[in-house]
């Protein structure tokens, strides 16, 4: 069992929802990553997204766009993510951690050596934009062999077919965009993610995330009645953009920011 399928089924066992925050390595520097690491364990997070950052982030909004490039700004490399994981794993050795991003940095990496260096470093799961299940064929087998979870996309126009030749191919979990278009560009529309979850669990049974406009305690809990876990991505960083300058005023605002949602997320059982 891999470190994200026992923290999903820990959760499920206690009838609680997963928080899965996402922010972007080497922002706002990469001194400051692992340190934010653990603060978003601290303020009640279950598995983390870490970006790694690419130069034409296609599936994102200029917030998470700024992101990648105040890191590249700083030369932050695929490499330096994974070492970012690897000095994470020295405090915390039961937190998942999916990198999510694109092809490109690991085609470049090779796609073996990455994986080694991924399962070497302690990471869990792989999300890649631009890597549709179908044309995966080289890739997956090399995650499967290193128990690193292959975790894909479902869109709000994603056919029945689709949904169950993606599951096939996917583990850990499956990451439902709650909207079509960019992160960080629209307001969620919850009633119309509820039908949408609802139907994707009659066609799988992995635990199925949502990202895209989880912004608040509101939709976090609201997102988090009908899913396995809320992802959230764009309000943290623009929070990170907004208190670059002055680490431990940023650490307590994303703090400030996630407490609530962990609060609504477990108030949803009680």
């Amino acid at each position: 069992m891999s470190r994200i399928e026992g923290a999903l089924k820990a959760l499920k066992g206690q009838g609680r929802k997963a928080l899965i925050p996402y922010i972007t390595a080497g922002d706002p520097h990469p001194d400051t990553t692992v340190e934010l690491m653990h603060t978003l364990v601290e303020a009640g997070s279950d598995i983390i997204e870490l970006g790694v950052p690419f130069s034409d982030p296609m599936a994102d909004g200029p917030v998470i766009q700024r992101a990648c490039e105040r890191s590249l700004k700083h030369g932050t490399s695929l490499r330096q993510v994974l070492a970012m994981v690897k000095e994470f794993r020295t405090k915390d050795a039961d937190t998942p951690v999916v990198l999510m991003g694109y092809l490109n940095p690991m085609e470049a990496m090779g796609y073996e050596a990455f994986a080694d260096a991924a399962a070497d470093a302690g990471v869990d799961g792989i999300l890649t934009v631009d890597l549709p299940p179908e044309e995966a064929d080289e890739v997956a087998p090399l995650f499967t062999q290193r128990k690193l979870d292959a975790i894909f996309l479902l869109a709000p126009t994603t056919t029945d077919d689709r949904i169950r030749a993606i599951s096939e191919h996917s583990s850990g979990y499956v990451y439902y965009v709650s909207f079509k278009g960019v992160t960080g560009a629209g307001k969620i529309d919850v009633d119309e993610v509820a039908a949408k979850v609802e139907h994707i669990h009659h066609l799988t049974a992995l635990p199925v995330g949502v990202g895209f406009g989880i912004r608040d305690a509101e939709t976090a809990a609201a997102v988090g009645r009908v899913s396995d876990g809320v992802i959230v991505g764009s309000v943290l960083v623009d929070t990170i953009a907004r208190n670059q300058a002055d680490t431990d005023k940023l650490k307590q605002a994303l703090k400030d920011l996630l407490h609530p949602m962990r609060e609504a997320l477990d108030g949803l059982t009680s």
